[in-house]
């Protein structure tokens, strides 16, 4: 009897220092994992500043073997109307704030504090973190994953750079990513020759890209863009840190 309570005592034990040596493990790897998910986007950004990079919505099309057309081009090679409207239309304080729009950010957390829907207070700088490193759906832990974001990528990255980088992952249809795949698709011309109407209907078919034809826009559609151009006519040098002449 004497042996056996031994055994037994024995296997407990060891069961027991399993049963830790299992959950330190697991406690170890958990912050692996989260040590390379804080440190993957900077070293990212890092080398997304000299390499093209590709969205997560990109990504997940090519997993699922769908088609995408983006043709990468630089900033130089996209026409100054398209600059104008997506900023006009986008994000106005792009040049001056350091990827968030905190007083915008407070009027929507008021909203919604109201009972209101909140809508708008997304930057380009935190639109290209979403696109780079989240995901699309809606959702308010999405939203507060881009605040770090934006202000990382603002740190690190210059304007031209985000904007170069947006201008070259935004969807801009089924499949169609970048002002070149854009401007080829909708207007059969390369995106630096696109005029000033064909720029202020790609600006404003951003919010919804899959629901807005550039080519063939609804008379909702033709009103937004008219008024981006009127925007656009009106903004004075809101333009000098991605055009400099």
């Amino acid at each position: 009897m004497a042996r056996r309570k031994t055994v037994t005592g024995k296997g407990t034990g060891a069961r027991s220092s399993g049963s830790r040596t299992f959950w330190q493990l697991l406690r170890r790897r958990a912050l692996q994992l989260l040590l390379v998910l804080v440190l993957l986007p900077p070293v990212l950004t890092v080398i997304y500043s000299v390499v093209p990079p590709v969205s997560t919505l990109m990504i997940a099309r090519y997993v699922q073997f769908l088609w995408v057309d983006r043709q990468w081009v630089p900033l130089d090679e996209i026409s100054p109307n398209l600059v104008r409207s997506v900023i006009t239309s986008e994000d106005s304080g792009f040049c001056t704030n350091n990827g968030v729009e905190w007083d915008a950010l407070q009027d929507q957390v008021e909203a919604l504090s109201e009972g209101e829907r909140p809508r708008g207070a997304s930057t380009i700088t935190m639109q290209t973190a979403k696109n780079l490193y989240l995901w699309g759906d809606r959702s308010y832990v999405r939203k507060a994953l881009e605040l770090p974001l934006a202000l990382m990528l603002d740190a690190i990255l210059s304007k031209k750079r985000v904007l170069e980088i947006y201008l070259n992952i935004a969807e801009w249809g089924e499949g169609i990513f970048g002002a070149e795949a854009a401007a080829q698709a909708w207007f059969g011309k390369p995106a630096k020759d696109l005029t000033r109407t064909e720029a202020a209907r790609l600006a404003t078919a951003l919010p919804n890209p899959l629901g807005r034809n550039p080519a063939r826009p609804s008379a909702g559609h033709r009103r937004l863009a008219a008024t981006n151009l009127a925007r656009v006519r009106s903004a004075g040098p809101i333009f000098g840190c991605v055009l400099a002449n």
